[in-house]
This record gives C-alpha cells, sequence and structure tokens, in this order.
C-alpha cells in the first residue's frame, strides 16, 4: 500500500539504544538531505526481499544526496539481541546506518503498524511518500529521483 502525505513533519528518531554503520544519526543533522526511512526485522521475510532495492538506491543515490536509514524493530524476541542484528546487516551487505528500535519508540514515533514500510522524508524533514508492505519500488525510487532533483 503506497501513499503519498505533504508536509506532515518526520518524528525525530527516538529510544535508539544501537547504531551499525553509522554514529548516532538525528534528522535535524540530516535536513538538507532526502532520507528514506526503512522500518525493518532480519527475521522478516518480505523486508529482506526488499532488502535489494533499497542498497540499490543507497549504492545509486547516496553520492547525490539521499540517506537510507534501516530502523531495525523486532518482531520476535531472538531479533533483540545486537549481535544477531549485526549480524543480519553484514549477511545482507547492509552498507547503510541501521538504528536498532528495539522499545518501538521510533516504531511508535511513525504510528507505524508493519514490516516493512518505507517513509520518503524531503530536504525539509517533511514525510512526502509511504509505502507500507512489499512492493511499490518504482513509486518510491521515481519519487526519490524528484525529491533529490527539487532543489
Amino acid at each position: 500500500m503506497h501513499r503519498s502525505i505533504r508536509h506532515a513533519a518526520a518524528p525525530e528518531f527516538a529510544g535508539i539504544d544501537t547504531w551499525i554503520n553509522s554514529t548516532p544519526l538525528t534528522l535535524a543533522q540530516l535536513r538538507g538531505k532526502v532520507v528514506l526511512v526503512d522500518f525493518w526485522a532480519f527475521a522478516c521475510g518480505s523486508c529482506i526481499e526488499s532488502l535489494p532495492a533499497l542498497k540499490s538506491w543507497h549504492r545509486q543515490y547516496a553520492d547525490k544526496g539521499l540517506v537510507v536509514v534501516g530502523v531495525h524493530t523486532p518482531e520476535f524476541p531472538f531479533e533483540e539481541d545486537t549481535n544477531n542484528v549485526k549480524r543480519a546487516v553484514e549477511r545482507f551487505g547492509i552498507a547503510y546506518p541501521v538504528a536498532q528500535d528495539n522499545g518501538y519508540a521510533t516504531w511508535a514515533a511513525y504510528g507505524n503498524q508493519r514490516w516493512p514500510s518505507r517513509y520518503l522524508i524531503d530536504r525539509h524533514g517533511r514525510v512526502v511518500h509511504t509505502q507500507a508492505g512489499e512492493g511499490g519500488d518504482a513509486q518510491t525510487e521515481a519519487a526519490i529521483e524528484t525529491l533529490l532533483a527539487a532543489r
């Protein structure tokens, strides 16, 4: 399910205990960049299937101003273990920042309801496109390109 939202301020990352592949990030410090927040869990089949698109966008658009942030929110107790998350990030070849949201604080701040879910944030810190569940890659990529072209 895809929807576009206009001018809704993106919630800040909240309750993140561990950052993988990055020092701690805030949306305030990422202002001026296009940010794609992806809620996922490493044992979620649909999440795993969506990783190739996310990794491709990171490779293709990072130098053009896109920051992909995976927010790992556990579905099962074994997904709460930081070492398990780090092993999964390595196994899947994820090079972009991953925030560990064990307490569901960022999940709740976004009002998120399912894995995977994507929130695309413009350079002004507003959520302008969302994708809940699998699919929608073409629409998400088109929205990324539009936002990156806008100055």
